[in-house]
């Protein structure tokens, strides 16, 4: 539809300048009349988007936002222009007609290209019993100063919960904690399928962003934060495999101060959700305190909602997960005593890499007592069963061999990103960063019914897990 519509505004734009072209007197198309006719026809234009509200896949989200804007903005310039020509009688000359439909043209269609980008996607059915709702905070970490900023300023990490609905009516400390990390210039919602599937099934899930490594994301002034383009770049050269232009030492060295960073945002926001809770430092789960501490960055409504949420949990049940490298960061952080589940999406486990020996990583050689499940794409099982065929010491192959409880399963014809909702958020974009054939519905769906079963084994004791060999 959204095609349908950008012809039609087009074939507008240029009907309106071949009827210019067809008037033979003067006078019909002085710069009176053809500007009080530009107006009309630019309110027609506005009409039929209008009208075209009322069909499948038209709308007023972001995807035709600009295009609504755009068309509003030309109506009150074209308003302008007509009065301020309302007493000129000079002919239009027809280039200038000609132009006035270019560009006309070429504003229409930049505007309408979110429409063409994005599908408007607005999530799985969810399985549960409970609604889910959603607030936000943001974490001071007053012992980490922002190395990406010379300001001095303190390290600020991004919270995003999802919960149900009726979390008031639940008993406290009775849902257990999933905290996500998102991938490589990702976003908090790359994964919002799962955290609504997981919340409307009696989790609370805590989505971070990582500032400077997510896509974009906002801290405490409300200023836009961007992904660094240093890091932008070393990740693109990084994540194709293809390149040979980085030494196995040159990589460690990138990725440990990306693990670095994300590890300890990671174990910040599960100290400090535990410290609010009331779970550490002398109270008990379910204990919240009546006031968040001053690191807390919040909007002042959510204040009971966010307390009821702390309320609510179980600090003894707590699962991590990641997409690429936030599975990484979930894996080695999953060391900690008190998390009793890890998943990885697709993530090489990097942060079990110690360092280099002999252009070969060396990796954490301690076996890995909690929980885990590996859920990969078929390119990366393919580079699994390379690395076992030529001795290649991988850290995922090495970790899992090595873990009390490890699992591990693939999707066939599947990508990178078919383990996220981007290709069902924009397909464009997910195919330029790596996607199979698969059907991306079906794909992530039992994705995310395979990491409910996980956790519901280790966090709710809901019986043995298994999951197959492949998908």
């Amino acid at each position: 539809m959204a095609l349908f519509l950008l012809l039609v505004l087009i074939i507008i734009e240029i009907g309106f300048a071949v009827y210019g072209f067809s008037l033979k007197a003067p006078e019909q198309n002085s710069k009176k009349i053809w500007n009080m006719k530009r107006f009309v026809v630019n309110g027609v234009e506005m009409m039929v988007y209008l009208i075209m509200l009322f069909l499948p896949e038209i709308d007023f989200s972001f995807r035709f936002k600009g295009l609504a804007i755009m068309l509003v903005v030309r109506i009150l310039i074209a308003g302008v222009f007509f009065l301020i020509n309302r007493k000129n009688t000079k002919e239009k000359k027809k280039i200038m007609m000609v132009l006035s439909a270019v560009f006309g043209i070429f504003f229409i269609g930049t505007s309408i290209i979110p429409a063409f980008i994005f599908t408007g996607y607005s999530g799985r059915e969810l399985t549960g019993p409970y609604k889910v709702a959603q607030c936000t905070a943001i974490l001071t970490d007053e012992s980490r100063m922002e190395t990406f900023e010379n300001d001095g300023s303190f390290r600020e990490v991004p919270m995003h919960f999802y919960y149900p609905e009726n979390i008031n009516e639940l008993p406290k400390d009775s849902l257990p904690l999933v905290i996500f990390s998102h991938g490589a210039f990702g976003y908090y919602q790359s994964n919002a399928s799962t955290y609504m599937e997981l919340a409307s099934n009696g989790y609370v899930v805590v989505s971070l962003d990582h500032p400077y490594h997510s896509f974009f994301t906002k801290d405490t002034s409300g200023k836009m934060i961007t992904v660094n383009p240093e890091f932008f770049q070393n990740a693109l050269t990084i994540g194709n495999s293809e390149t040979e232009e980085v030494s196995e030492s040159d990589v460690y060295e990138i990725t440990s101060k990306w693990m670095e960073l994300r590890e300890a945002d990671m174990n910040f926001v599960i100290d400090e959700l535990e410290k609010a809770g009331g779970f550490k430092y002398g109270g008990s789960a379910g204990e919240t305190q009546k006031n968040l501490p001053s690191n807390w960055y919040f909007d002042s409504k959510y204040k009971d909602t966010i307390l009821s949420v702390l309320d609510g949990i179980n600090y003894d049940k707590i699962g991590l997960m990641g997409h690429s490298l936030g599975g990484a960061t979930a894996v080695t952080v999953g060391r900690r005593e008190d998390v009793s589940a890890v998943i990885d999406l697709d993530g090489s486990m990097l942060g079990e890499e110690t360092g280099v020996k002999d252009g070969m990583a060396e990796l954490n050689e301690e076996p890995y007592e909690t929980p885990i499940l590996s859920v990969i794409s078929e390119i990366h099982h393919e580079d699994e069963v390379w690395a076992k065929e030529t001795g290649y010491l991988y850290s995922n192959n090495y970790v899992l061999e090595h873990a009390s409880d490890g699992y591990e399963t693939y999707f066939k014809n599947t990508g990178h990103m078919n383990f996220t909702d981007l290709p069902l958020f924009s397909p464009v974009l997910a195919a330029n960063l790596g996607t199979g054939s698969v059907d991306a519905g079906e794909c992530i769906d039992q994705v995310n019914a395979i990491v409910l079963q996980f956790f519901d084994c280790y966090l709710k004791d809901a019986g043995k897990f298994a999951v197959q060999s492949s998908y």
